[in-house]
């Protein structure tokens, strides 16, 4: 496991478009939210130390902002060959267990990943209305392991700032995670080492 950082892709880049398979197979893409307030796009994974730290929490903060109209799709860009706990059968368990209430989609060649210069799991990316960059950081401040509780707080603030029509702060944290299990030959020019 590599800890790695988000990229930290520019604030104001227009959401990449894509269409993905969600793991019953029905095709989801960027164009679906057009009329979303907000937009967040989440690399995610099965097996991961950090996304399993705050995948229940998660699935509880998001079905909330769904609620309140941000659209939100989860993507899984990982290996899954090299990683069979990553498969689209293990998605869908997946799904299931943690009660995700949004697409939860598969990148098998990562080009979406690569799209969206995304590196870790979590990687978190929030869109305006205009499906502008507006925040790419950290859920919070909680890893594994720390004493820290998982709240979503700088995730919060951010989607409540898009609701509320304003910017979230300029200031944003790189989320953290392990990097995103690259097929051999795939490795994005941002990738900074194995494992």
């Amino acid at each position: 496991m590599v800890r790695t950082a988000s990229t930290m892709m520019p604030l104001g880049t227009k959401a990449p478009d894509f269409l993905l398979p969600d793991v019953s197979g029905r095709q989801v893409g960027v164009k679906d939210f057009q009329d979303a307030p907000a937009l967040l796009i989440v690399f995610l994974c099965n097996h991961c130390p950090y996304v399993k730290h705050l995948a229940d929490p998660l699935a509880a903060v998001l079905r909330e902002y769904q609620e309140r109209g941000v659209a939100v799709v989860g993507i899984n860009s990982n290996d899954f060959d090299a990683y069979p706990d990553d498969s689209p059968e293990q998605m869908e368990r997946e799904v299931q267990q943690r009660g995700y209430s949004f697409p939860y989609l598969v990148d098998a060649n990562q080009q979406v990943a690569q799209a969206y210069r995304a590196a870790c799991t979590p990687d978190f990316f929030l869109f305006d209305g205009q499906q502008r960059l507006v925040y790419r950081g950290q859920f919070d401040s909680s890893r594994p392991g720390s004493e820290i509780p998982v709240t979503g707080e700088d995730l919060r603030a951010a989607m409540d700032a898009v609701l509320a029509g304003q910017a979230p702060v300029q200031e944003q944290k790189p989320s953290l995670g392990c990097n995103i299990k690259w097929r051999p030959g795939n490795e994005p020019d941002y990738f900074q080492g194995a494992g």
